[in-house]
Parts: C-alpha cells; sequence; structure tokens
C-alpha cells in the first residue's frame, strides 16, 4: 500500500515554530537592551535599600535617634536648596546605577604553597572527626579534596588562619557539647595557638565557622560610665555580642566601647552576683569597680575576708556603711544587714496595704560587697564553739534582697566555691570567672560553655560573664586597682582617687588623708573605723 503524503500543515509546522521561537528571543533581547538601563536602576535601587536596612539593624538602639535627626536634616536642607530636590534624585539614579551594573563573580585568590599545606594539615587532622566507614561518598578522606570541605578561608600577616569556613556531614553530632568540644580543640591548636577563636555552629547548615577575635582593651581605666540608677558596668566585649556602646575618656581621646552592663533592682532577672578566680585574676578589682559604681545611688557595706585591706581607701567614705576584715565586725555587719532587710519588707508591705509608696528609707539601694568570705567560716569553724558562719547571715538578704533593694556580691576562689552553700549558688545568678579556667570550670559555674576558647594567658581582669539565662560574653574589668598599692601607676591611683566620695569625720576631728599606709596599719585603720557604723546601724535595727 502507498504511504499517503502528510498534510502541508504539519509538514511545515516544525520549521513555523522554529522561526516564532526566533523571533520570540529576538524580542526579548531587543527589550532588553532596550529596558536594560531601567533594570540596572531598579536593580541598584533594591541593593541600596537592602544596604539601608542593614546599616539600620547594626546600629545601636541608642543611637538610632540621632541617625534620624541627622538623616531628617540633611533631607530638610536638600528639600530646601534650589534645585535641590532635582539633583537628590539624580545622584540617587546615579549610585543606583553603579550599584545595580552587572559584577563579574569574585574569584577567590589562590592560596600560596604555605598556606596550602597549612590548609591540608587541618584538612587530614579532622578526617577521623568527620568520616565513618559506612560513608558512601565521604567528605573527609585521607589524600581527599580539602577545597570542598573548607569554601571560605582567610590569613593574616603572619600566615597564619584569621578566619575558616568548615564543611561537615549531616551525621555529625553537633549537637553534643563533648563532640564539639573535640573539634574546637583540635582546630585552635592547629590554627595556631595563643589567641582566641569564635566558633559559629550553623547546625541547618552543616557549616561551621571559625573567627580570631581580636584581644579586648585593657587599658580602659575606672570612670564614670554613662549608665542609668539600677545598671552596673561589669566591663568590656566583643562589638557583635551587644547592641549598645558607652562613650569612655582614654586620656584624651574618646571612643565607643560595647559595654557587659548588669541590671539590679525590683524587676531584675539577676539580684545577686557572683565571681569566681584565682588570686591576682582581678575579683578584687571588680568588687572594686562595682563599689566605685554603687556609692552614687546606693550604700555599701564591705567584707575582706582574705584581710588583705585592698578596701582601706573605701574606709569613712560617705555612703560606705563599714569595711570589716575581722570576724566579729564582719559577723556584726552581716547581722544588721538581715535586720535591714528584714525591716526593708516589713515597711514595704506595709505601705502598699495602705495604699502608699515605699517609704523613703527603703529606696536607697544596699549592696553587701563580700571578698573570699569561706575565709571567714574556716576561721568560725575552727574558733570558739557557737560562732555562727557568715555565709548563714546571706540568706535573708539573697532571698529577699531584690524585693528589699538590697543586692550582694560575692568574690570567691576556684578551691573554695563548694562551700559556698546552696542559697548562694541559687540566688546568684550574674556569673562572672577571671582569669584562667578549665572548660569543666567555665561550665560548672557559668551553667553554660562559652562559644570562644579560654587563652592560657590573661591579663588581669580578662574572663567571662554570663547574666542568668543570657549567653557568655567575653569580658575585661576596668582597670581600677587599690590606689595605697605601691605598684599602682599614678595614673590609676589619680582616677580611683577621683572617684571616691569625701571622707566623712567626725566634728571635733581634723580630717587626715593617709598617704600610703602600709597593710598593717590599714588593716587596724579598717578595724577600728569599721566597727563604729556597723554597730550604731544594729542597734538602731534592734530598737525598731
Amino acid at each position: 500500500m502507498a504511504r499517503r503524503p502528510l498534510p502541508r500543515i504539519l509538514s511545515t509546522g516544525s520549521a513555523q515554530i522554529a522561526r516564532s521561537r526566533e523571533l520570540a528571543r529576538t524580542a526579548a533581547d531587543s527589550a532588553t537592551d532596550v529596558l536594560h538601563p531601567l533594570i540596572t536602576i531598579t536593580r541598584g535601587l533594591r541593593r541600596l535599600a537592602a544596604a539601608g536596612r542593614r546599616k539600620w539593624t547594626d546600629t545601636p538602639k541608642d543611637k538610632r535617634g540621632p541617625l534620624l535627626f541627622l538623616v531628617a536634616s540633611v533631607i530638610l536642607v536638600v528639600a530646601l536648596v534650589p534645585y535641590g530636590p532635582l539633583l537628590a534624585v539624580i545622584t540617587l539614579m546615579a549610585a543606583a546605577a553603579w550599584q545595580g551594573r552587572d559584577r563579574a563573580p569574585a574569584t577567590s585568590e589562590e592560596p600560596g604553597e604555605s598556606h596550602t599545606e597549612r590548609l591540608k594539615s587541618l584538612y587530614e587532622a579532622l578526617v577521623p572527626y568527620f568520616s565513618t566507614a559506612e560513608d558512601p561518598e565521604p567528605l573527609y578522606a585521607h589524600g581527599g579534596a580539602w577545597d570542598k570541605a573548607f569554601p571560605e578561608f582567610e590569613f593574616d600577616r603572619a600566615g597564619r588562619v584569621s578566619h575558616l569556613a568548615v564543611r561537615y556531614p549531616a551525621y555529625f553530632p553537633d549537637g553534643e557539647p563533648e563532640a564539639r568540644a573535640r573539634v574546637e580543640h583540635l582546630l585552635s591548636a592547629k590554627s595556631g595557638r595563643g589567641r582566641e577563636y569564635h566558633f559559629d555552629w550553623d547546625q541547618e547548615g552543616n557549616e561551621l565557622t571559625v573567627t580570631v577575635l581580636a584581644p579586648l582593651p585593657t587599658d580602659i581605666a575606672a570612670q564614670r560610665f554613662v549608665t542609668a540608677p539600677g545598671e552596673t558596668v561589669l566591663g568590656f566585649t566583643d562589638p557583635t555580642e551587644v547592641q549598645r556602646t558607652l562613650p569612655l575618656t582614654h586620656g584624651e581621646e574618646r571612643r565607643d566601647v560595647p559595654p557587659v552592663v548588669w541590671r539590679t533592682g525590683i524587676r531584675s532577672t539577676e539580684p545577686h552576683l557572683l565571681a569566681v578566680g584565682q588570686p591576682g585574676t582581678g575579683t578584687s578589682t571588680l568588687l572594686r569597680s562595682i563599689a566605685l559604681q554603687t556609692l552614687q545611688h546606693g550604700d555599701i557595706l564591705v567584707v575582706d575576708g582574705g584581710g588583705t585591706g585592698e578596701y582601706a581607701c573605701l574606709t569613712g567614705r560617705d555612703g560606705v556603711l563599714a569595711v570589716e576584715c575581722g570576724l566579729a565586725g564582719a559577723l556584726a555587719g552581716l547581722e544588721w544587714a538581715a535586720a535591714e532587710t528584714e525591716r526593708r519588707l516589713i515597711a514595704v508591705n506595709r505601705a502598699r496595704q495602705e495604699g502608699n509608696p515605699p517609704p523613703d528609707d527603703t529606696r536607697r539601694p544596699l549592696w553587701l560587697l563580700l571578698d573570699r568570705p569561706t575565709a571567714l567560716g574556716h576561721v568560725a569553724t575552727e574558733g570558739t564553739e557557737g560562732t555562727e558562719d557568715p555565709l548563714s547571715l546571706l540568706q535573708v538578704p539573697l532571698r529577699h534582697g531584690r524585693a528589699a533593694g538590697v543586692t550582694v556580691v560575692l568574690a570567691e576562689q576556684f578551691d573554695a566555691v563548694d562551700a559556698l552553700g546552696d542559697a548562694v549558688r541559687q540566688h546568684t545568678r550574674a556569673r562572672v570567672v577571671l582569669g584562667p579556667a578549665t572548660p569543666e570550670q567555665l561550665r560548672t559555674v557559668l551553667g553554660a560553655p562559652p562559644h570562644t576558647t579560654p587563652p592560657a594567658h590573661v591579663p588581669p581582669g580578662r574572663g567571662y560573664a554570663r547574666l542568668g539565662a543570657g549567653p557568655v560574653l567575653r569580658l575585661q574589668v576596668p582597670a581600677t586597682p587599690d590606689p595605697y598599692d605601691d605598684a599602682t601607676s599614678d595614673a590609676h591611683r589619680q582616677a580611683v582617687m577621683e572617684l571616691l566620695p569625701p571622707r566623712s569625720t567626725p566634728a571635733d576631728e581634723e580630717p587626715k588623708e593617709p598617704a600610703e599606709p602600709g597593710p598593717e596599719v590599714a588593716a587596724e585603720q579598717v578595724t577600728e573605723t569599721a566597727g563604729e557604723p556597723v554597730a550604731a546601724k544594729a542597734g538602731a535595727a534592734e530598737g525598731s
């Protein structure tokens, strides 16, 4: 049977379809060429808007008001200038055209031979941690391609890794702290010791970002910080961790530094603080810094369990109720503090029941600063029978201090943390660790491991802070040394002396300013002058 010829429409349809596609492609290319400037400007406006949104998000909240005022002022000036709006539109279109231009894909610079060897070493060291025998296509294997595992990397001038992005398989247990700690320890050791590394685990994307942190400033001296009542600056941290900065003076210069601010008072969720460290790590410096800030708005009672006399500069100052170094004075002062806490609670409760505001004598904050209180507890245990442990007198201020306006700050060493008692550990939700510490010690005190590697050698006042359930922050305490210490520099001594309130003396005595007394003389002055105000306060509390 002879085959019938195909209809004309079917035989010529494919050619017409091809011709139609070519016409549509030509029309699209022509339209793209004609509308290319408009597309470029639109893309540039979108990029400028995204950059402005990022700038607004990165701006601290305390600086957004001045930024809005500056932008409004610029818009007003442009609107009043002749031809201002037209020039502004032309400038905006030019900036959008520049931002929206077609950018060539950035080609990553090829690493040198030494950099390649370092990356290969890191890759081979990570193979036992990120590979299993059951993986059919392992990302990590001996002799494998390291460039697939490290998509981003940067080196400093010394040839060491400063930034590294590490991809890892999905079966790695990145939710277990032990597994993460092993990888972090390996990377910090292989990338270069003596530096601090920040580890950002992206569990959804299976990627770890390692960044070398810049050292925190250690040259910031004690000074008046711009804070509200109830805010205390513990120290300074990284700018990426907090959304606030404080204007500080450093000699003749002024700079903005991100602070670690601890808020106390009735609405505080962390009303008490515990600082732990080894001798010479800066815990006493932290207590002196807190005392100088507190004396602006409240009263303090200092108990120096170590008996070193480092708080002799506070003796007799306005707002300083007592500085106790002995067991008897400490017991008397803490007994009065417990009675004062109860008195404030009763007065505030009575005023609330009557519908009145709290009395004025309950509004002024009271701070109890204790340095090494377990040393006094050891003396009480070995002394006369029936002597009460000073730590047992802190239960009332710790449990009810927030409602009564009483704040407790303790500084202790690592070897005596277990002797503080359950009440201290339960109610001191603000924690600070200063000096070198192991990851286990940091996790025990702070309740969570830091996202950075603790260096082996740190300056005094350097450590970590955690307020309640917040993140673990790096911390550098401002330099607040003992002004009576011979090793203190003149600049730091003058900075501390300027912050001290005036010394209050009896009317029949001439004010005598001690000029660098020795430790024995300072201890005698502390014992003699500190016992009188506490005894007077205790008698007043018993009479009430």
